[in-house]
């Protein structure tokens, strides 16, 4: 699992958390967000994340 970071807030998508609360199961993989879901702290889009490395 990888974790992907808005490069305009810093918000943090992680693979194993997903984000239910938004309708993405935990151990949604980055590539299955669907292409039109936004930043939920800034509205940035899908493109706009960096996958981080750890």
């Amino acid at each position: 699992m990888t974790i992907w970071q808005c490069r305009i807030c810093g918000f943090v998508y992680e693979e194993a958390l997903g984000m239910p609360e938004h309708g993405i199961a935990p151990g949604t993989p980055w590539g299955a967000v669907p292409p039109e879901w936004r930043c939920p702290d800034c509205g940035m889009a899908k493109a706009d994340f960096d996958m981080v490395a750890l």
